[in-house]
């Protein structure tokens, strides 16, 4: 057991407390990768991660959880009002076209 470092709860605290900091903070990573063959642009991706608690995203305006369909009842509960609605328009679109 000589020279091995067993953990300590202080590390396993630092690395809550930094975590905690992290996710009150929010940490933005960012980056581009470009491939090209001959001066032509061949791919291009865009990376943007962004880590935060979700209070932290709130408040800086980011909630796409609530709108996604696959994430939210309510959001799947209006996505299907919307077909609904859309359906009933082009029917209604239909008709006065009939008319016409």
């Amino acid at each position: 057991m000589r020279g091995e470092h067993m953990p300590t709860s202080i590390q396993a605290t630092n690395l809550a407390d930094i975590l905690e900091r992290v996710l009150d903070k929010g940490i933005v990573v960012a980056g581009d990768i470009t491939i090209s063959l001959c001066d032509i642009e061949l791919i291009n991706i865009k990376v943007r991660l962004l880590i935060a608690s979700v209070d932290k995203a709130m408040e800086m305006g980011i909630n796409w959880w609530e709108t996604d369909p696959m994430l939210s009842s309510k959001a799947r509960s209006l996505e299907q009002q919307k077909q609904v609605l859309e359906e009933r328009l082009e029917r209604l679109e239909t008709r006065v076209g009939a008319m016409a």
